[in-house]
């Protein structure tokens, strides 16, 4: 067993993000993406198109999915009844 796997079976948070990733990444792409055509309703003159917006979703998913990974072990530590000093 290596240093980083807990013995009680519980995810890590990296673990947590890495899976969330994807997902993260996704809705960060199209929040981007959705966001410039509201700004371009609102009269601003550029509208991101989908590749420049997959790939701001693909790096700013990175600290969106490390949040999301956080809040899961949170809500997972909640739902198990630990503590915050893992008891």
């Amino acid at each position: 067993m290596t240093e980083d796997q807990k013995p009680d079976g519980r995810w890590p948070v990296w673990a947590l993000a890495l899976v969330s990733y994807p997902f993260m990444a996704g809705a960060v792409a199209t929040n981007v993406f959705f966001a410039s055509l509201i700004g371009e309703s609102a009269g601003w003159p550029v509208t991101i198109p989908p590749i420049p917006s997959i790939l701001i979703g693909m790096v700013l998913g990175v600290p969106a999915a490390w949040i999301t990974g956080r809040w899961f072990r949170a809500k997972i530590d909640e739902a198990e009844g630990h503590s915050e000093n893992g008891t």
